[in-house]
C-alpha cells in the first residue's frame, strides 16, 4: 500500500534512495516499494544475469547498470549520481520499514537543524525470526546523511557512512532479509571471509596464531553471552557459532595467503 501524500518538502530536505543492487530479483521489489515515499530512487546494477534489472525499471526511471567496484566504491559512484541534498542508503535486500519512514519524516517535517546524519537499528529476518538479540541487534546503521557531509568508507567488505558533523538516532529499524537460507548464510560468509583476508594482506596486516585460536571463541562469547544472543533461541546460537566460525575463517585464510606469498618469494629467479 502506498503511503499517504504530503506535502513537498522543500528542496533543501529531498531525499535521493540510493540502491546497489547484483542478482537480486527476488528481493529488489520489496525493497524498491518501500523507497517510494522518497523524492527520487537511484539504482546502480553491477550488470545482474537475472531479472533486477527490469524489475528496477518498473520502479524508477533511474536504473545505471554499473560495474562492480566493491562495496565502497559502489556506494561512493551512486552517491555522485544522487541529484538531492540528502541520501538514503539501502540495499537490494533491505525493507524501510513503515515505522522508520514515519520517523523519518517527522524528522523532516521538525527541520533536522544542524543534524547532518541519521543512524537507525537493523533488523534481521534470520530462519523464520526476527534477530533481536545478540551480534545482529541492535545492528546500527547511519545510511541517512547530507551529500555534502558524508561519504562511503570503512574496510571492505564492510562499508559504512562517513560523516562531518552531529548524528542522531532513530529508533524505528530497516528490516533486513540477508540470508535466503543456511546455505547462503555459509556462501556469503566464505566470500566475506575471502574479502577480509585479502584486506588485511594488502594493508600489510601479519598472520598471529593469537588471532586464530582466541579470536574465534571470543566472538562466540560476546555474541552469545555478553549480547545476550541465547536469548534468540535456536537461531541465536546458529548466529553465533557462525560468525565465530566466520572470524576462523578470515585468519585461516590470512594464514593461507601469508603461506602462498612465501612459498612464491622462495621461489629461485630465472
Amino acid at each position: 500500500m502506498m503511503p499517504d501524500m504530503k506535502k513537498p518538502r522543500p528542496p533543501s530536505l529531498k531525499i535521493s534512495a540510493c540502491v546497489t543492487a547484483g542478482n537480486e530479483e527476488d528481493k529488489i521489489a520489496a525493497c524498491l516499494a518501500s523507497l517510494q515515499w522518497c523524492d527520487e530512487i537511484i539504482v546502480v546494477d553491477s550488470y545482474s544475469k537475472d531479472r533486477t534489472f527490469e524489475i528496477c525499471k518498473q520502479y524508477t526511471p533511474n536504473v545505471v547498470q554499473h560495474p562492480w567496484e566493491g562495496y565502497i566504491a559502489q556506494k561512493n559512484y551512486i552517491r555522485s549520481l544522487a541529484n538531492y541534498p540528502w541520501i538514503l542508503f539501502v540495499d537490494a535486500d533491505e525493507v524501510v520499514s513503515d515505522e522508520l519512514r514515519e520517523e523519518i519524516e517527522a524528522e523532516f517535517e521538525r527541520g533536522p537543524g544542524e543534524t547532518v546524519g541519521y543512524q537507525f537499528p537493523r533488523m534481521v529476518h534470520y530462519l523464520g525470526k526476527w534477530i533481536r538479540h545478540g551480534e545482529w541487534y541492535p545492528d546500527m546503521k547511519l545510511r541517512l546523511f547530507r551529500k555534502d557531509c558524508g561519504y562511503s568508507g570503512g574496510q571492505e567488505p564492510h562499508d559504512r557512512v562517513i560523516v562531518t558533523g552531529p548524528v542522531k538516532t532513530l529508533k524505528a529499524p530497516l528490516h533486513h532479509f540477508t540470508y535466503d537460507d543456511m546455505s547462503d548464510h555459509i556462501n556469503t560468509l566464505n566470500r566475506f571471509s575471502t574479502i577480509s583476508a585479502k584486506q588485511k594482506a594488502a594493508n600489510g596486516e601479519p598472520f598471529r596464531w593469537r588471532d586464530l585460536l582466541f579470536r574465534p571463541p571470543w566472538r562466540f562469547f560476546k555474541s552469545y553471552f555478553l549480547k545476550r544472543g541465547f536469548l534468540s533461541g535456536k537461531q541465536g546460537f546458529i548466529v553465533a557459532y557462525i560468525s565465530a566460525f566466520g572470524v576462523f575463517l578470515k585468519y585461516a585464510k590470512l594464514m593461507e595467503i601469508e603461506q602462498q606469498r612465501r612459498a612464491a618469494e622462495a621461489q629461485p629467479t630465472k
